[in-house]
């Protein structure tokens, strides 16, 4: 009894100290206390795929789930990139934005984080965990949004992109990217004026992020991903019955559109993401994605439509 109430009292005082740090560095960020880096690390690259010297079909974006904690991408979103830049070299990719870090600062590189990581990895997921909840927390949401639709634009620029060319962005999120990608579309139109393409994969968010400039949102999802799932529960502006939240807006207006990836799970052996899990026609679940995105992105490219050719499932 009293180990289990040793435990609850520190898991408690973790999660204290985690939402207090998740606040800081947001507000840090709105007060001007600290500017946010735009250093790489020198093994980093600006961009991969198409070569700088010339424009791509499309930039995009990919903001990794909440075990994204340096500049590289997690094993698993960093297959699915690798997959990506194989299928369509027209691309040119991003994915060292720094989702769950308003301060644009790998997790994993900050020395307290470093040492924590030997022993307790764990909290590293937590600190992401907590920050998207600090994202979709209405008292925090208009500076978060602001701080990673920033990085992201300027990210964009160094990769390339000018404002008024009409080239598409896609911003491809998985899990809690979802959040940081619906809430950073506006920043994002407002400084480079680009037509946006958004493509949540297990996507987690609360429907708050104003889609208005967005011109299509596909989401990927699964009726085995509990996950996202419990998203389209607890978030009430995600509920039918609110007509007036932005999610609903844009569902109204036919911006969104689902596309079933049964039967893939949000983690795990079976995920979306999988390179071992077999479908009935021989690809693995990765290979699935990684052409899904492609031909959505393709389809859009090229004139940019608002509206897709057809729509399967419920949003």
């Amino acid at each position: 009894m009293n180990g289990f109430l040793l435990w609850a009292g520190g898991s408690g005082l973790v999660l204290l100290a985690e939402g207090l740090l998740a606040r800081y560095e947001v507000l840090t960020y709105g007060a001007g206390w600290r500017v946010p880096t735009t250093e790489l690390p020198e093994d980093v690259p600006l961009a991969r795929g198409a070569a700088l010297d010339r424009p791509p079909a499309a930039f995009l974006v990919y903001l990794d789930g909440i075990g994204k904690r340096r500049a590289r991408d997690t094993r698993d979103g960093g297959q699915l990139v690798e997959a990506l830049l194989a299928g369509a070299p027209e691309l040119r990719v991003l994915g060292q934005v720094q989702p769950y870090s308003p301060l644009a600062e790998p997790l994993a590189d900050r020395p307290v984080w470093a040492r924590l990581r030997r022993h307790a990895g764990l909290l590293l997921f937590l600190h992401n965990v907590v920050q998207t909840f600090v994202a979709a927390d209405h008292r925090y949401r208009p500076l978060y949004n602001r701080a990673i639709g920033a990085q992201i634009a300027v990210r964009l620029q160094r990769a390339g992109y000018r404002p008024g060319t009409g080239i598409p962005v896609v911003l491809l999120s998985y899990s809690g990217g979802a959040q940081v990608a619906t809430g950073a579309a506006g920043e994002l139109h407002t400084r480079l004026r680009a037509p946006l393409l958004l493509i949540t994969l297990g996507g987690f968010h609360n429907g708050t992020g104003d889609l208005t400039h967005v011109r299509h949102l596909y989401r990927l999802t699964s009726a085995s991903d509990r996950i996202e799932r419990t998203g389209t529960w607890i978030f009430p502006q995600r509920w039918p019955l609110v007509r007036g939240s932005a999610w609903n807006r844009a569902r109204r207006a036919g911006k969104v559109t689902v596309r079933r990836l049964d039967p893939a799970t949000h983690v795990g052996p079976r995920s979306y993401i999988s390179p071992t899990a077999l479908l009935p026609d021989g690809r693995s679940h990765l290979d699935r994605t990684a052409a899904t995105v492609i031909a959505l992105v393709r389809a859009a490219a090229p004139g940019f439509a608002c509206r897709p050719p057809h729509r399967t499932g419920n949003p």
